[in-house]
């Protein structure tokens, strides 16, 4: 008992520490309990947003600057001094005379409209055909599922141009053996003249986009809980009426991306008519798409500054139409 008395009044005896030198207190917190501007929480949230920095790096490199190029160089026109190659080029600052001309040039609006209609046709067949093959997979067996998955995603892996030549091939009058069938049949079918080479490329579309939307919208379908159907079983809905109101709600929101994917891609078609022009270029001309016609400007005419307005203006309608396509295919229900 007194052993323990003399432990405890010597502990009291002992000084309580104080601050260390320069007044701080221990423990990482200011005086009059302000917290450092540095602490372990601010370390791992620096440490966290650096994993962020390759994308930042490779956003900038790859999309900032050849923006900022790009609208740097559509300010400017060159002109050719002298004649027969001998002269030099003056680069004068032209402000918005290129997009001035781009707005009312008739050429590029053309190819626009044009485009706008194929997109009218291919971008709606495409999703329809691939929601349509997503849920045929979807009511399959899984095995059955994987292998016919694996099928209809190998045009898609196929590089364009090389989709493009096989089916330029498939389409020969010469050696193609598609008019040889419809000429079984009696039928005339020239896949290259003015009123089928629309047809022409959109199939080459449809076949090439079917395996990669299909597989967006069947692994929407995937996370569907199965619960639901179910219980929709039981209350004796039929796989149509399952599909119908249940399945396909459940994806709109990947309907949505992939809509908004082919209609990007359609307004800057350019591999699949710079291809058929070899072909029909009676058909086809120069300026038949935006694309083209911004590809004839720059490396043709040579005349790369309103080439890079135009795709500025390419840019922005692409981005006002996939904005008010959004808008109206993702609006609420009321």
């Amino acid at each position: 008992m007194s052993v323990n008395t003399q432990e405890d009044r010597a502990a009291a005896r002992e000084p309580v520490p104080g601050p260390p030198p320069g007044g701080r207190p221990r423990g990482g917190s200011s005086p009059r309990g302000r917290t450092p501007i540095w602490n372990w929480r601010t370390a791992q949230n620096a440490k966290g947003a650096s994993l962020s920095f390759p994308f930042l790096a490779g956003f900038t490199l790859f999309v900032i600057v050849p923006v900022a190029m790009a609208l740097r160089e559509s300010v400017y026109t060159t002109r050719s001094t002298g004649g027969l190659g001998f002269g030099g080029e003056t680069v004068s600052f032209a402000g918005l005379d290129n997009f001035a001309d781009g707005f009312v040039d008739g050429s590029f609006w053309s190819g626009m409209f044009r485009v706008f209609l194929y997109a009218l046709i291919v971008v709606p067949l495409t999703q329809v055909l691939s929601l349509a093959l997503a849920l045929l997979l979807d009511a399959a067996r899984r095995r059955a599922a994987a292998r016919f998955r694996v099928a209809l995603l190998l045009p898609y892996m196929v590089p364009g141009i090389v989709a493009t030549m096989v089916w330029i091939y498939q389409y020969s009058p010469v050696v193609g053996p598609l008019t040889p069938f419809f000429a079984f049949f009696g039928l005339d079918v020239n896949f290259f003249s003015s009123s089928m080479v629309w047809v022409s490329m959109g199939n080459l579309a449809v076949w090439s986009a079917l395996g990669f939307t299909m597989l967006i919208l069947y692994g929407a379908l995937q996370s569907v809980p199965h619960e639901i159907f179910e219980a929709a079983r039981l209350d004796g809905a039929s796989e149509l009426r399952i599909a119908w109101s249940i399945k396909v709600p459940f994806v709109r929101g990947s309907l949505v991306l992939t809509s908004l994917l082919s209609i990007i891609g359609t307004l800057q078609l350019f591999d699949q008519p710079l291809l058929f022009r070899a072909v029909t270029p009676e058909t086809i001309t120069r300026d038949f798409t935006p694309a083209m016609m911004i590809y004839d400007q720059a490396f043709q005419v040579g005349n790369l500054n309103y080439a890079t307005a135009l795709s500025v203006i390419l840019a922005l309608v692409v981005g006002v139409a996939s904005a008010i396509i959004y808008r109206f295919i993702n609006r609420e229900e009321p």
